[in-house]
């Protein structure tokens, strides 16, 4: 079973229809997976350099604050320590790795979930080309044919520099190669446009036995020789 989604041209007019495969676009989402999934992204995004110092890292000497006994106060032993004015951090942060492992499979799974919501939202469009050459008016007109929501994520493929190179300023689209296509970027975006070639590719996926950035460096061996 595929369903079918109508392509447009750059000007509006329609240019075609795509089958969208069902085990990628009609699947049920599993929000805790993809709630999970998402998270652990993040997370691996933190860098993790937070350091506070504690009274052994400080600077100050030994000396006690004040005599022991007559004051009427607290005893205290260093000028280091935490309840002291300028004093370490009792139990403060360290640096820390936040990485979680997160399983292939549940990626894609969590990916084809976010997708298919889309899809059963009338969120996922579909564009025969951007631009030929470098034109940011008309490529930004070519993908707000499809929504004016704020968030729109622009999918496009390896050798389509004309169209990254009309979007990649404009603050309210974010843009993605097809093979890097992940559940955060799809979560926070309103609405999803391929161009024809990335979701081609996307749906086919990478060849048997290569990465998917050597699939793509060879493409692109080839466009720049040809």
């Amino acid at each position: 079973m595929a369903l079918t989604v109508e392509i447009k041209d750059a000007k509006g007019a329609k240019a075609g229809t795509f089958d969208l495969p069902a085990e990628i676009f009609d699947v049920q989402a599993n929000v805790p997976l993809i709630h999970q999934v998402v998270t652990a992204q993040l997370n691996a995004a933190r860098a993790g350099t937070h350091k506070a110092k504690n009274r052994g890292e400080v600077s100050g000497g030994g000396k006690k604050p004040f005599k022991q006994k007559g004051t009427g106060r607290a005893r205290q032993g260093s000028t280091r320590s935490p309840n002291q004015r300028h004093g370490g951090v009792a139990q403060g942060p360290v640096p820390r790795k936040y990485d979680e492992r997160t399983p292939k499979k549940m990626i894609k799974a969590a990916l084809r979930g976010v997708l298919s919501d889309r899809q059963r939202n009338d969120r996922i469009h579909v564009v025969s080309e951007i631009v030929e050459t470098v034109n940011t008016k008309a490529a930004i007109s070519a993908v707000r044919q499809f929504s004016d929501r704020r968030r729109v994520l622009v999918v496009l493929a390896h050798g389509e520099e004309a169209s990254w190179r009309s979007l990649r300023n404009e603050a309210d689209l974010h843009l993605i190669r097809q093979d890097q296509l992940n559940a955060y970027d799809v979560v926070v975006s309103d609405d999803v446009v391929f161009s024809k070639k990335a979701i081609s590719e996307f749906v086919a996926g990478p060849a048997k036995g290569k990465s998917a950035t050597a699939t793509a460096r060879e493409s692109e061996l080839v466009e720049v020789s040809a």
